[in-house]
């Protein structure tokens, strides 16, 4: 019987938008993170919304197929967005929680104070120091880029980081 200690969890980090859908996807074995895949997918202004939305289902399908995670971690709106901003990334996390529902798996999501915090220890970190704290904690010999992509592995290691915690919290007070 395999430890907890040995056992491989896969997250899916998604910081969701229609113009681009940052992706990242890491492991955590035992103790150490690994970076396995991470990017962005983008869609073309010039296409109908549900054209790039149907895009961005496909390329996060596609990720779900390649790396069967256990879990999707997903960053929530931002509300200081405008409210147009906030309608196209609210449809851009629909169709990832679709394609995550499509393949059984379960969904959490953070807010981008939460994911500052767990990954730098403080949620009011700017974008530079969660680039190069993503890239301490994953071993990277570069920050990751663009943006959308470090931003999405800074999600898959806050839901990483926190997902073992909250399970045990769970299961101390049930």
């Amino acid at each position: 019987m395999a430890s907890a200690e040995s056992q491989t969890v896969i997250v899916l980090g998604i910081d969701p938008g229609l113009a681009n859908t940052g992706y990242g996807v890491v492991a955590r074995r035992g103790g150490r993170m690994l970076e396995l895949d991470g990017g962005v997918i983008e869609t073309h202004a010039g296409l109908a919304a549900e054209r790039r939305l149907t895009q961005i289902h496909a390329a996060v399908d596609a990720l779900m197929e390649e790396h069967r995670p256990d879990a999707v971690a997903l960053e929530e709106l931002y509300f200081g967005q405008n409210v147009r901003t906030a309608f196209a990334v609210g449809q851009a996390r629909g169709v990832v929680l679709l394609a995550a529902g499509q393949h059984g798996v379960p969904c959490t999501g953070y807010t981008p104070q939460q994911v500052k915090g767990a990954v730098c220890g403080s949620g009011r970190a700017q974008k530079d120091q969660v680039a190069r704290m993503v890239m301490v904690l994953l071993g990277l010999a570069e920050e990751p880029r663009p943006d959308h992509a470090a931003d999405a592995l800074a999600v898959a290691l806050c839901h990483a980081n926190c997902a073992p915690l909250a399970m045990a919290l769970a299961g101390a007070s049930g």
